[in-house]
């Protein structure tokens, strides 16, 4: 078991991609997809296991599965059609990255159907169990390695970079649910997992505290956001990671890693849909 530093736009310490036996979990974005391939050699992986379909997560999938057309690809079954046609996916995406897409994803190509395992939580694969864990994506699972205790966990633990000292999870639109997120945080926790795997980065030995402070901090970014305006709050956001961080190079990183023009639209709209439904009750 290893996290491979797939070096997203040339940085260390933004996207890894876990290789578990013959499983890689998360592989990254198509644009690292090189630095992935030259880390594996000739190592041919089985199945591919997605924590969620968001792009710095997933959007190699469709190349991988080109070159090696008999990989399988285990994705919740509220993403599954998006990888096998990424159209309204990548429609999403161009409304937040505009013209950036590609540089910062490259290529988005279809999964084939034959490839895409399906996952609604609750199933055992390749020595996983997996769980959904919604609330930073409705799309969203994680997995715990039995053998080991490591859960593979995605976005749901936040991100934790070396080098700097802050926890944030990164809320990007459209689908925050703070209370969802907290309670599929639960779930791990239910778990008693030995360590955490990040794909934002690394791993995470103390496993029970981490993932409460991740409740504490998930409260107080979402109470930021609702009391700042997103100018007010982004201008915050850089102060934190500039004084939590050991180098410039290092707040680059968290920066790249949870850029805060994103971060602030995400609970924003989480805001508006919650009055929305107070007010309708």
């Amino acid at each position: 078991m290893r996290v491979i530093d797939v070096e997203h736009l040339g940085r260390p310490h933004v996207i890894g991609c876990w290789q578990v036996d013959e499983a890689l979990v998360d592989p990254g974005p198509e644009s690292s997809v090189q630095t992935l391939l030259a880390a594996l050699g000739d190592q041919r992986p089985r199945a591919l296991l997605l924590t969620h379909i968001h792009l710095d997560h997933a959007a190699a999938t469709g190349a991988l599965v080109r070159r090696w057309p008999e990989l399988e690809v285990y994705v919740h079954e509220r993403g599954a059609p998006h990888l096998i046609d990424p159209s309204r996916l990548l429609a999403s995406a161009e409304r937040l990255y505009g013209d950036r897409m590609e540089y910062l994803w490259g290529e988005i190509v279809p999964v084939p159907e034959a490839n895409v395992r399906p996952l609604a939580g609750g199933e055992r694969v390749l020595g996983m169990r997996v769980a959904y864990t919604p609330g930073h994506a409705s799309h969203h699972v994680s997995y715990l390695h039995t053998d080991s205790g490591t859960a593979f966990v995605g976005d749901v633990a936040a991100v934790s970079i070396p080098g700097v000292d802050l926890l944030v999870p990164p809320t990007p639109p459209p689908d925050i649910d703070v209370e969802t997120w907290i309670d599929s945080i639960g779930l791990v926790e239910g778990w008693r997992p030995e360590r955490l795997a990040l794909t934002h980065f690394g791993a995470i030995e103390d496993a029970l505290p981490h993932l409460g402070l991740v409740k504490e901090r998930l409260r107080g970014e979402a109470a930021l956001a609702r009391d700042l305006s997103e100018a007010e709050y982004e201008a915050r956001h850089r102060e934190r990671v500039a004084a939590s961080a050991a180098s410039e190079e290092a707040a680059a990183e968290m920066i790249q890693c949870v850029p805060p023009e994103y971060q602030w639209r995400g609970l924003d709209r989480y805001w508006r849909k919650r009055t929305e439904r107070e007010a309708a009750a």
